[in-house]
Parts: C-alpha cells; structure tokens; sequence
C-alpha cells in the first residue's frame, strides 16, 4: 500500500467524526490519556505546530507519510516496521511497502486560542477499525494534550491480539504525549 492508493480507500467504520464530540459508539474500546506538558504561550505553540505536522507521530515511533500537515481530509499512512518499539515491545514486521500499513484520513482538526489538534480515522487495510483524536489545551494550571480514541480489532491478526492489542495502543499513547513533550520543550 502507498501513499496515492489512499484516496480510493473508504473509511473501515461508520461513526466518523465521534471523537470531536467525546462519544464512543457501542461496541469500541475507548481510550483516553491525558497528560500535563509544561507552561506557557510558547510550549502551547511547539506542541501544536509539532501535533499538526507529524513530528510528533514520527518521534513516537510511528512514522507517518501524509499529504500535507493535518487538516481536513488529509491522508496519512503510517508503517509499522523492526526497530519500532512501544514501551519494551518491538514489533517485528519489516519495514518498507511490505511493513503492516496503517492507513487513516484526517476527519476532523481544531484550530482555537486554547486548543489544537486533529482526529483521524482508520480506512480499509487498517488493522483496526475507529478513531484516534489528539489535541492539546492550554488550561488555567498548564498545557495538556489528551489522546481519546474509539476502536475495535478489523484485522485477524488484531482480534487474536485481543487485550494486548488495547495494551499497544495505550503504551503508544504515551509514546505519543513523551514525544509531544520533547518537541514542544526543545529549543
């Protein structure tokens, strides 16, 4: 699967654009982290920038390849490959055009004084079928960015998973909110 194939693909579920109102439907793990970044105009700045522009997706392990920065629509295809590793797991799919493709589409993005951040939904070839929204606020005690994601296994090899897979996704929402840390306090 390559990054032009995407356009074709269909979404893998039908509830699009739940997250954006904090609804999980029947039938879908949810998951929710939320973690506290730092102070500041500035660190609010970074970590948006670095939301929006899939760095953060990148240092967390989980490179994507979009169209363009998150915005509505865009497509996104990330890979899970060697060397990628979630908490102490490393995966062990090779990496390239043969590496287990996660396929998703940008349904929904904030752009607000006090939050920022996008939402994507998995499409056809996507181990799982759902969402995943990542936004960061800027709230009266800090900046705080909180990963909610709705899914359930589309793939066999994600149903056999079954409690470890929702284990995976809540060690690489961490990823996610370490990596968002160290882009937006970097200097």
């Amino acid at each position: 699967m390559r990054l032009d194939d995407l356009p074709q693909l269909h979404f893998s579920y039908d509830v699009v654009g739940s997250t954006r109102f904090d609804e999980t439907p029947a039938g879908y793990h949810r998951l929710e982290h939320r973690a506290r970044l730092g102070d500041g105009d500035e660190l609010f700045r970074r970590a948006g920038e670095a939301l929006m522009t899939w760095r953060m997706h990148r240092l967390a392990g989980l490179p994507f390849t979009a169209e363009s920065a998150a915005a509505i629509g865009v497509n996104a295809l990330g890979r899970l490959g060697p060397g990628m590793a979630i908490g102490r797991l490393r995966t062990a799919v090779p990496i390239g055009l043969v590496g287990l493709p996660i396929p998703c589409r940008v349904v929904w993005t904030v752009d607000e004084p006090d939050r920022n951040g996008f939402a994507y939904g998995t499409l056809q070839g996507h181990p799982e079928s759902g969402e995943e929204s990542f936004v960061v606020t800027r709230e009266s005690d800090g900046i705080y960015f909180t990963v909610t994601a709705y899914s359930r296994a589309a793939a066999w090899y994600a149903r056999l998973g079954g409690p470890a897979t929702r284990t995976l996704q809540g060690l690489a929402a961490k990823r996610y909110a370490n990596a968002l840390r160290r882009l937006a306090t970097s200097r």
